[in-house]
């Protein structure tokens, strides 16, 4: 089905642009039009668009910030998905929202609309939404929403900062030593055949490597691939995920950094979704489905439970190591003061804080580490290469 850009008119002349996909025809869309009370003036038919075309976080983001101003200046949610539609500069995301305005003017709620893509719209998203429209403050929580989602697009642009440039390093000693082995090591080599140099152990090894990426560089590369097939099967069995989210939790270096983005998103998606009147029991639900790591979904549903059983927040809270005190502090004194969504928002600024300082601590230390490894590898790459030249060398003396 076809995507349909048309004008129309309402029974006051008054014109309205818009988009309308999943329709066979112009006679369908007449008719739906007509449903909701307006003429079809004009129309063209656009290809519709695909959704491989990259629909961005920030473009979500920029869509819930407006749609909270249009709703707090008290435009009906039909009238505000019609102009936030008109404005969406993605493709894309033009087409989403169209979806969602034409599911919304068939009756449908706004958390259902939204359901029906769920691959930008989260579990978070979609509870806040809930939550907003069945307690009057839909503008709070689609505010509320956009600022979670602008808060975890800038930790996920510090976390990636920091491992982006010991990826960068990698590569660039993988490309290094790469040249070494194809060009360099090759010349070397066939140098000391005709000096009929007597090569050592690790000169030796060096040849052969270079000789087995030289003469069968395409059976690597094809190795790679039912390699990679193989890794990403494994990966995707459930033990070995479990196993993984455990790791990195634990990981040497990047452990602790890891730990406090979940604690963060965690504290921040429990405090918001509180705050908008969702029970404590279904904010912990959504907190487990966007933690994406089994073993924090184990410890949030055992907090479930302890909740259930009549324990406090922070008395739960408490039980569990990966929780800093100063969170199970804020959520004691927040649950005794009826202002637990405000001190636990509190607590997220200052975890946010903290993977800043440790973001930036861990590039002060990987740069240099980085840059000796790098050093000491290439240096012993040519070292290999160069003894058996000092051997001759010093034969000759």
């Amino acid at each position: 089905m076809a995507v349909y850009e048309y004008t129309a008119r309402d029974g006051t002349g008054k014109a309205l642009n818009g988009s309308y996909s999943d329709v066979d025809s112009v006679a369908t869309l007449r008719d739906e039009l007509a449903k909701m009370g307006y003429e079809l003036v004009k129309t063209r038919r656009k290809k519709k668009v695909t959704r491989k075309q990259r629909i961005k976080q920030s473009d979500v983001v920029a869509f819930a910030y407006q749609f909270a101003g249009m709703c707090s200046a008290g435009l009906p949610i039909a009238k505000c998905l019609i102009t936030l539609e008109e404005q969406a500069e993605n493709p894309a995301f033009k087409c989403v929202v169209a979806e969602i305005r034409q599911e919304v003017e068939a009756g449908s709620s706004l958390k259902k609309a939204f359901e029906k893509h769920r691959k930008l719209f989260s579990d978070f998203f979609l509870g806040m939404v809930e939550a907003g429209e069945s307690a009057s403050k839909l503008s709070e929580a689609l505010n509320l929403s956009a600022e979670y989602l602008e808060k975890r697009m800038e930790i996920k642009r510090k976390v990636r900062s920091a491992f982006a440039y010991p990826i960068f390093v990698g590569v660039v000693c993988l490309l290094v030593l790469t040249g070494l082995l194809v060009f360099v090591v090759p010349v070397f080599a066939k140098i000391y055949r005709q000096l009929h140099v007597t090569l050592p152990v690790p000169t030796l090894l060096l040849v052969g490597l270079s000789s087995l990426i030289r003469n069968w560089w395409w059976a690597i590369l094809l190795a790679l691939i039912p390699a990679a097939l193989a890794l990403r099967s494994i990966l995707k069995s459930a033990l070995i995920r479990a196993k993984l989210d455990v790791f990195k939790l634990n990981m040497p270096v990047f452990g602790r950094l890891n730990r406090l983005v979940i604690v963060s998103q965690f504290t921040r998606t429990f405090a918001m979704l509180s705050s908008v009147g969702v029970s404590l029991i279904e904010a912990l639900h959504v907190a487990s489905v966007v933690a994406h790591n089994h073993k924090i979904t184990e410890i949030i549903d055992e907090l479930q439970a302890s909740i259930k059983a009549g324990n406090s927040v922070g008395a739960s809270l408490n039980k569990y190591d990966i929780f800093p005190p100063m969170i199970v502090q804020l959520a004691s004194s927040g649950e005794e003061a009826g202002a637990l969504a405000e001190m636990l928002n509190k607590g997220a600024d200052f975890i946010d804080n903290d993977i800043e300082r440790t973001t930036n601590a861990l590039l002060a230390r990987l740069e240099p580490a980085l840059t000796v490894i790098m050093g000491t590898v290439v240096g012993v790459i040519l070292m290999a290469v160069y003894l058996p030249m000092f051997d001759y060398m010093q034969h000759l003396k």
